[in-house]
């Protein structure tokens, strides 16, 4: 049977900004269709960008609530908390929940995200975080409070943002790398460099070039970090950045592709039919790199909610958008834009470092074409490098550095 928009099932697996965007643009199009949101979080939709701040205590715990409980009945948008899908059934169409409940849909957007890799060697010792969702903010930050001595481990972004949070609330922070540098597939040594006197400048004690040996407890909670140089470092708390598992395990057997996240064209559908897929949780074919990748930033998360929430009703827009990430580092920032060689280690580079001014720029090519680049400190110029990267306009070798100083 082949409903029409009155009476269509949507079911949308995940509430994030991908999904409750998605859900949406589907209420605006089809204003009596069934539109349910599922989620294992106990909240609506908050704004995960927000957590930094908010971990720094500068905004409150209201600034981060995007949407709340009536927003979604205002929609008609039944909302689903504290609910896991299990399985689904793409034969029969259905997602099966962890109550026993299954859902039959007509169309499915899975927007699950990823979970954070945990630390392997902790055991059952408390004050160990990784910093994913709002209940992870909110034990930090009581923690925060009982602490002195805090160490992060990880090279990536939510260790960086945990660095500075520690850091800014008064802890005695170390911060623990196995690789050279921060972001080692985005950087290179010398924006590496500049990164760690940042840090350095704000009292944070940068170690690269170490595992973890041991995480020590007493009593049940982390006391102290060892390396595998047998340095000990001591541990009122550790946060843990190491990394993201895109939650798509639970589509085993389902049919529908998935490698990292779910394989989809650039329409955001997956290979099954009626199936699609956002955010995180996509591995989505990108025009300008010419093949899959997968982009875990709020900005993609929302593009594509604005996308595959117009394609499930019936459109056919293609997924044209050029993704972009910001964060602070301290005094300074850091913005990612495009394709990074974290997802295509194949690009080219080149790049502009003025000490002086504590400013980096890292541009990424790819034959012709400029596809992404990073960006440390001042971001003039930054609207033509996305321009360029939009309208593909051939690059020659010769001019390349030119953009690296635009103004």
């Amino acid at each position: 049977m082949v409903r029409n928009g009155a009476d269509r099932r949507y079911v949308i697996i995940g509430n994030g900004i991908a999904g409750t965007t998605a859900a949406e643009q589907i209420r605006k199009a089809e204003p009596h269709a069934s539109v349910i949101l599922i989620t294992n979080e106990p909240y609506s939709l908050y704004n995960r960008i927000a957590l930094p701040p908010f971990l720094k205590q500068k905004i409150s715990r209201q600034k981060v609530t995007i949407h709340n409980i009536a927003w979604h009945e205002e929609r008609s948008i039944e909302l689903m908390l504290e609910t896991t899908a299990m399985r689904v059934d793409t034969q029969s169409k259905e997602v099966h929940l962890h109550t026993g409940r299954v859902l039959p849909y007509d169309r499915l957007l899975i927007a699950t995200g990823g979970r954070a890799n945990p630390m392997p060697g902790c055991g059952e010792l408390k004050n160990v975080f990784n910093f994913q969702t709002l209940d992870d903010a909110l034990a930090i930050s009581a923690q925060i409070e009982r602490s002195q001595n805090a160490v992060v481990i990880g090279g990536s972004y939510i260790s960086y943002e945990l660095t500075e949070a520690f850091r800014s609330r008064g802890l005695n922070t170390t911060w623990l790398m196995r690789g050279p540098y921060f972001l080692r597939r985005v950087l290179e040594e010398e924006g590496g460099a500049l990164v760690d006197r940042i840090a350095e400048k704000h009292g944070v004690q940068v170690v690269h070039g170490v595992g973890i040996k041991e995480i020590r407890g007493r009593n049940g909670e982390v006391c102290e970090v060892v390396t595998s140089d047998d340095r000990v470092f001591p541990a009122d708390m550790v946060g843990v950045g190491v990394g993201i598992t895109r939650n798509v395990d639970f589509l085993a057997g389902s049919g529908i592709e998935t490698s990292q996240a779910v394989k989809t064209d650039e329409f955001l559908r997956s290979n099954v039919p009626d199936v699609y897929a956002a955010g995180d949780a996509a591995e989505y074919y990108d025009r300008y790199v010419g093949g899959h990748t997968v982009m875990g930033t709020w900005d993609n998360a929302t593009n594509h909610g604005k996308v595959v929430g117009q394609n499930m009703v019936g459109g056919s827009v293609a997924y044209d958008e050029v993704p972009t990430y910001s964060t602070t580092l301290f005094h300074s920032r850091i913005m990612a834009f495009g394709a990074t060689p974290e997802s295509n280690p194949e690009l080219e580079s080149v790049l502009w470092l003025d000490e002086a001014t504590e400013s980096y720029r890292r541009l990424f090519f790819h034959g012709e074409h400029l596809l992404g680049g990073v960006i440390i400190g001042q971001r003039k110029g930054f609207p033509r490098l996305i321009e360029l990267i939009q309208t593909r306009d051939p690059i020659a070798r010769s001019e390349r550095e030119k953009l690296l100083t635009l103004q």
